[in-house]
C-alpha cells in the first residue's frame, strides 16, 4: 500500500524536523544487499532481518525510516544510519 504524497510532506525526521522523501529503488539497494548478507543494523542495534520495500530519506541522506504495510516507522531507534 503506497503512502499518501500529502502525508509524506508533513513528515519530518523526529531528532532533527528535517523533511523526508520517498526512497528511490536506487537507493534502497544497497541497503537490501546489507541487509541480505546479514551486515545491516538500526541505530537502536537490532539487525534488520526484512528487505525494505518503501522508506523515508530525510533531507540530508544520513537516516532512513522504514515503511511497513504502509506506516512510517518514525522512530529514532529503529532508524538506519546511511554511511
Amino acid at each position: 500500500m503506497p503512502i499518501p504524497e500529502d502525508l509524506i510532506e508533513i513528515l519530518v525526521c523526529p531528532e532533527t524536523r528535517q523533511p523526508v522523501a520517498l526512497a528511490t529503488a536506487e537507493q534502497l539497494e544497497p541497503i537490501n544487499a546489507k541487509i541480505r548478507d546479514g551486515s545491516l543494523r538500526n541505530r537502536g542495534g537490532q539487525p534488520v532481518s526484512t528487505e525494505i520495500q518503501e522508506a523515508l530519506i530525510r533531507e540530508d541522506g544520513k537516516i532512513l525510516y522504514v515503511i511497513d504495510d504502509g506506516i512510517p516507522v518514525m522512530l529514532v531507534e529503529d532508524s538506519i544510519e546511511l554511511a
